[in-house]
């Protein structure tokens, strides 16, 4: 009656999934026209004509199961959408299938999900794009947080116990990333280009402010090692001030905590994913639109 190939033409012309593809080229007897119609009559061909929309709006959600942990990004259209209870459903289950399963990569999940999303897609009526995920697995303590409805979302990775006391300095440590957005964990992780960078531009601002361009070569150089020190304890999270207790660093609170258990307690890793942040937003010109709806 039709064949593989017929399958995957019709997924081509559609975007449908492979099993609604079959599904339609059975009802219509292998009719490719009939089978287009078909799809397009359920409401699911139309998930093809959304695939070149942009989507800039969505949520960050996040799961924890035991020692697995996982955070991810999913895109839509409109922020209305983003709030709904059937995009959230579907956000939820791909979170899920991360923490349950070895996803390889963001092409490996794109692949494991793509009738979903399709399928979600027809059904919410805006394109729907899964974009990024971290996933963790431990033998010491995962915790996340999502702030603002799914704004924000962080993943955080701490070392050297599991007990309760570990798992209360780890949400604390993700409020920290949540509300203070490090780039980096600690100086060493940032690359030698970006400090190099910052210093040709704190050398041109001093070279550029009258009462410090005359300063001797080694004020100059002691000036930008200070900024750069401050560069350090405003984007590493081990170097900057903790939130609820600027006294302290982060990384003073991890050792004290860790003294008071008899513990060494270490912040191996976090990833902190900000809603659309890098993605193009849709921009609407009234004029425009209304001028293409005359003409049609």
């Amino acid at each position: 009656m039709f064949t593989s190939a017929d399958v995957m033409e019709l997924r081509k012309k559609t975007g449908a999934g492979i099993a609604d593809c079959k599904k339609a080229l059975t009802e219509t007897e292998g009719d490719m026209a009939k089978a287009v119609d078909y799809l397009r009559e359920k409401g699911i061909a139309t998930a093809a004509k959304k695939a070149s929309r942009i989507a800039a709006e969505g949520v960050v959600a996040a799961l924890v199961k035991g020692n697995v942990g996982a955070l991810l990004e999913v895109n839509c259209e409109t922020d209305f959408v983003a709030k709904g209870d059937q995009y959230k459903d579907f956000v939820n289950g791909v979170v899920e299938y991360i923490c349950d399963n070895d996803v390889a990569d963001m092409d490996a999940l794109v692949a494991a999900k793509n009738e979903e999303t399709v399928a979600a897609t027809a059904k919410i009526g805006e394109k729907i794009a899964l974009r990024r995920f971290a996933k963790y697995v431990t033998d010491g303590v995962v915790e996340s947080y999502i702030h603002m409805g799914g704004k924000v979302g962080v993943l955080v990775e701490i070392e050297g116990c599991t007990c309760p006391t570990a798992h209360d300095l780890a949400h604390d440590v993700a409020l920290q990333i949540a509300a203070a957005k490090p780039l980096y964990l600690d100086p060493s992780e940032v690359p030698a280009e970006v400090i190099e960078k910052e210093k040709e531009i704190l050398l041109a601002q001093i070279e550029n402010d009258p009462k410090l361009a005359n300063k001797p070569e080694m004020v100059k150089v002691k000036m930008v090692e200070g900024k750069i020190n401050k560069y350090y304890d405003e984007n590493c999270l081990l170097k900057q001030a903790f939130i609820k207790d600027p006294s302290l660093t982060i990384e003073k609170l991890v050792a004290n905590v860790g003294k008071e258990m008899g513990k060494t307690l270490t912040v191996k890793r976090f990833t902190r994913f900000e809603m659309g942040e890098g993605l193009e937003k849709k921009s609407n010109d009234f004029a425009a639109e209304v001028e293409a709806q005359m003409k049609k």
